[in-house]
């Protein structure tokens, strides 16, 4: 028989990209994505994820000279 191969929703790719920008990942976590993460939203989840640290960085940056 042919098993299907479930692909992961767009939160949980989210979810991968966050975690790895820390370099925190379990091994079963990491082992599971290989299998079920779809490409398009990991390069998807990624820009969004460093437009958002980009943003941070600019906010925190503005702030800190603002002082």
């Amino acid at each position: 028989m042919e098993e299907k191969k479930q692909t992961a929703s767009f939160m949980y790719s989210m979810k991968a990209v966050i975690w790895s920008f820390f370099g925190l990942r379990r091994k079963k976590d990491f082992d599971q994505d290989g299998a079920r993460l779809n490409p398009f939203h990991v390069i998807i989840a990624a820009l969004i994820g460093v437009a958002l640290f980009i943003g941070l960085l600019i906010t925190i940056v503005k702030f800190v000279v603002s002082q």
